[in-house]
């Protein structure tokens, strides 16, 4: 395991995703992260998921996915006992990440002014649909909501059917991405100025940001931007074409490739043909162009044609479901996923995947499984120098 964050400790207050997804890649390059959930029913993810028997044992799919390498302490943040034992957590701590509504910490008497004069260095982190303020601040938000707000839900789609949503929470993973970033360009600002600081990020905003052509096409060029469906607005032919066996994706986006694609196909007369002879005519005659190269891709499948257009290449690929992506020979060499095997209660192995990248060779991944509900509870407050006495009486007043 890549270990850039060893020695690392990170409080994670988060529900569901984005501050969880945050959480665990910083648990994937070494620190220590202290999941710190709610007495009784924890993190809502731990009973969300496709398997409804593990929803029952709070192991959630949900929860599984993305809570590798974490401990587990409940803890009561609404009692004064519990409230000591954050502030004692805070003392030891680098990085808090919290997702609550804005003004929820502060309300506990938790909030970042408040943990910046018991730890000076500590990275506070708030993430939120809308930031910490604004006229929107208090409205509640969730993926779908932000994909719609953003306009996201606008391109998304083909004419006849947008609005449509991303087929998965890809607002909350931005935000989880984002936030994940900025702790660590934080961390190392840290090391020179010696402080922490205050980092606020907005799911709303972080996902605009990510839409940065579509949003410049209008900011700057007044183009608004509209729902193409699986055309690429940049380039003709470029998009998902049907084969005579599933579906491709091509980007011959430069004017060589959309040659290469015109010999590969036998159609070398569509080069010179006046509606297809530039890229802005192509842009402006695509569907002609659609039907003149899916009928010369009828003649055979898609995995056919991927491979004689890379061959020469022009960028092509299957369309595949998440199952075929997970079983491509490339995933499974380039080690993405990781298992633990027989975990308790739920009695059964767990996959889940690593992170999105390679340090010297080597792809960083959590060294253990998702946690039991407050699993590590007395372990933690073992450290902080609780006796056991004082963790019974904790447990008897519902503190923990």
């Amino acid at each position: 395991m890549h270990s850039s964050l060893s020695g690392i400790r990170v409080l994670d207050l988060t529900n569901v995703l984005a501050g969880p997804f945050c959480c665990q890649q910083m648990a994937h390059l070494g620190a220590d992260v202290i999941k710190v959930e709610v007495p009784d029913s924890g993190d809502l993810a731990r009973q969300l998921g496709a398997d409804q028997t593990l929803n029952e044992q709070k192991m959630g799919i949900s929860f599984l996915a993305q809570n590798s390498g974490k401990r587990s302490i409940s803890l009561n943040l609404k009692s004064v006992k519990g409230k000591a034992v954050l502030l004692k957590l805070v003392e030891t701590a680098d990085v808090l990440v919290e997702n609550f509504r804005p003004g929820v910490m502060d309300r506990l008497g938790l909030g970042y002014e408040v943990l910046k004069e018991v730890n000076p260095r500590l990275v506070y982190c708030a993430i939120s649909g809308f930031g910490s303020d604004g006229p929107m601040v208090k409205q509640p938000a969730y993926d779908q909501i932000i994909q719609g707000l953003s306009g996201v839900m606008s391109i998304t789609g083909a004419p006849e059917n947008a609005p449509y949503r991303v087929g998965y929470p890809i607002c909350d993973t931005i935000g989880g991405m984002t936030a994940a970033f900025a702790i660590s360009s934080a961390l190392a600002g840290r090391g020179v100025s010696g402080e922490g600081c205050n980092i606020d990020v907005s799911l709303l905003e972080s996902t605009m940001v990510t839409m940065g052509w579509v949003v410049s096409n209008y900011l700057i060029g007044g183009k608004e931007p509209v729902p193409m469906g699986n055309d690429n607005f940049t380039a003709s032919p470029s998009g998902t074409f049907k084969t005579k066996e599933g579906l491709i994706n091509l980007a011959a986006n430069k004017q060589e490739q959309f040659e290469a694609v015109c010999h590969v196909i036998e159609r070398p007369d569509l080069i010179e043909k006046p509606e297809f002879k530039r890229r802005e005519q192509r842009l402006q005659n695509r569907q002609q162009l659609t039907e003149q190269i899916e009928q010369a891709f009828s003649r055979h499948s898609a995995i056919y044609w991927e491979a004689k257009l890379n061959s020469v290449g022009v960028p092509a690929g299957r369309v595949l479901t998440v199952s075929e992506a997970l079983e491509l020979e490339q995933i499974k060499f380039r080690d993405l996923e990781m298992e633990f095997c027989d975990v308790p209660e739920i009695k059964r192995d767990i996959k889940v995947v690593k992170t999105g990248f390679k340090v010297n060779n080597s792809r960083p991944g959590a060294s253990f499984r998702p946690p039991l509900l407050g699993e590590h509870t007395s372990d933690i407050l073992s450290e902080l120098g609780y006796l056991e006495t004082d963790i019974a009486d904790m447990q008897k007043e519902g503190c923990i």
